[in-house]
């Protein structure tokens, strides 16, 4: 019996050794297996990673030449630099409609207001008034526009925007281009109706403005709403190591304060009973523009500056009305333009805008005498005048401004004859503006123009303005 019990021993021993190997021998694989499969693991994810890395370098376009950062950093509309192929997202467009409504009150009822003229300069005549041509014009209350902002990548090679202002009047398609995403060189092309790259302001929306109103040398020289025309545009950005850009534009050439196209006939009398003289349409395109800015930093100083040139032949027909007259010639306008912006903190800011534009025009001026008899004359104009501005952005939500306009220069001469016209015409504007987000602003404005006049004499306009205007929807950030 002990000897059965002895055997019984040594075997359950020997068993239980066995066991415990086949288990340490099956631990040991395991543990093999988990490492072998961490390590397939490990080059999954590096193969995923790498992967998502030649995904996002193929959907990045190629810079133009030597990198689109100078550019991206002066102008919004080519800050998109990504398609994403086969998302439905990539083509919907970004939207945005903008409300721009104010409360005026002025020393003038509407209809002195609106009768009120600059000599040589400008003349207000009845238009349609769509888009941003009629701001701040009447006394109380104004819906100055609503503005709906589109854009969306066409494809590889093409940006589309779209700018459609609308007011209780109508409404007009304001800008419609599209801008190639990256040619080689540093080139880009722009094609459709646009705002032209003429001088600084002319290229931005009311909306942008730093002042409720536009400056006074543009609406002599360029009109209420500014130089938008169709045509193309070619910018060449150089490469230098700070933004240099030149670019060209060839437009058709209709705006009517300095330039237009059509033709006219004029009687040469003006009950109707002599015969007529015919003016015939220039040539289309008309007008051709040129321009160069550059731009560089100094610590916290940013400089932007440009020159700026535009050639067209010119018709007006203002023959309807009291005061019929036309014009025939040719203009040619130059522009120099300087932004400086100091930075003091993150947000807090200094800058000072100004702009000189100087109008050079020559033709022959068609209007009726006394007796009704037809009179042309030769006619030479040299104008020229300036804004100037200071905004001071002293709080996050905060900003105050005054703006200085003059026109300096208003030599007009018929047949040889200099005229007697004023030539120190200024307007003066200040502004406290309140911004409760990035998407809606508050603004006060107070201001003098002393530029009009009535009859020979000069008709002081004081103004008191109070902006709202509200954005909502994907827009694009603003060029410095």
């Amino acid at each position: 019996m002990k000897k059965t019990v002895l055997l019984l021993s040594i075997f359950s021993f020997t068993f239980a050794q066995d066991s415990l190997e086949e288990l340490k021998r099956q631990l040991e694989e395991q543990k093999r297996l988990i490492r072998e499969l961490e390590k397939k693991i490990e080059a999954l994810e590096k193969q995923k990673l790498e992967a998502k890395e030649e995904v996002k370098e193929e959907q990045k376009p190629a810079p133009a030449d030597r990198t689109l950062q100078l550019r991206a950093k002066y102008d919004e509309r080519l800050k998109a630099f990504q398609i994403y192929p086969f998302r439905q997202t990539a083509f919907l467009p970004d939207i945005s409609l903008i409300v721009d409504t104010s409360f005026v009150a002025r020393n003038k009822n509407d209809q002195e207001f609106k009768g009120l003229e600059i000599p040589g300069l400008y003349h207000k005549h009845e238009g349609h008034g769509h888009g941003h041509g009629n701001l701040n014009e009447k006394r109380g209350f104004n819906l100055n526009y609503a503005e709906l902002y589109l854009y969306a990548p066409v494809d590889p090679y093409f940006d589309l925007y779209a700018t459609i202002p609308f007011s209780e009047d109508g409404s007009e398609v304001e800008e419609a281009y599209a801008v190639t995403r990256g040619l080689p060189f540093g080139f880009q092309f722009k094609v459709g109706k646009f705002r032209s790259s003429f001088g600084r302001l002319n290229a931005q929306h009311p909306h942008v403005w730093d002042f409720a109103n536009p400056p006074l040398v543009y609406k002599v020289f360029l009109g209420d709403d500014g130089l938008k025309e169709k045509g193309i545009q070619l910018n060449w950005l150089a490469p230098t190591p700070f933004y240099l850009l030149f670019g060209m534009e060839v437009l058709q050439g209709e705006n009517e304060q300095s330039f237009g196209t059509e033709g006219f006939k004029v009687n040469t009398k003006k009950d109707g009973s002599g015969t007529y003289i015919t003016v015939v349409d220039t040539k289309k395109p008309n007008l051709y523009v040129g321009f160069v800015k550059t731009s560089f930093d100094v610590g916290n100083l940013s400089v932007l500056t440009g020159l700026s040139f535009a050639t067209g032949h010119t018709r007006i027909n203002h023959l309807e009305g009291d005061d019929p007259h036309a014009f025939a010639g040719k203009t040619k306008l130059y522009g120099f333009d300087l932004t400086a912006k100091y930075m003091i903190d993150s947000y807090r800011y200094i800058s000072f805008q100004g702009e000189y534009l100087y109008r050079d025009q020559k033709g022959t001026k068609y209007e009726y005498d006394s007796a009704g008899d037809l009179e042309t004359a030769e006619l030479k104009k040299k104008q020229g005048g300036f804004y100037s501005q200071v905004v001071w952005r002293f709080a996050q939500r905060w900003r105050v401004g005054f703006q200085y306009n003059l026109i300096n220069k208003n030599d007009v001469k018929e047949n040889g004859v200099k005229k007697n016209l004023p030539d120190n015409l200024p307007a003066y504007y200040a502004m406290l503006e309140y911004n409760p987000t990035e998407f809606s602003r508050i603004r006060f404005q107070v201001g003098q123009n002393r530029a009009f006049f009535q009859d020979g004499s000069r008709k002081t306009v004081n103004e008191f303005i109070l902006q709202f205007n509200f954005a909502i929807g994907a827009h694009g950030a603003h060029p410095f």
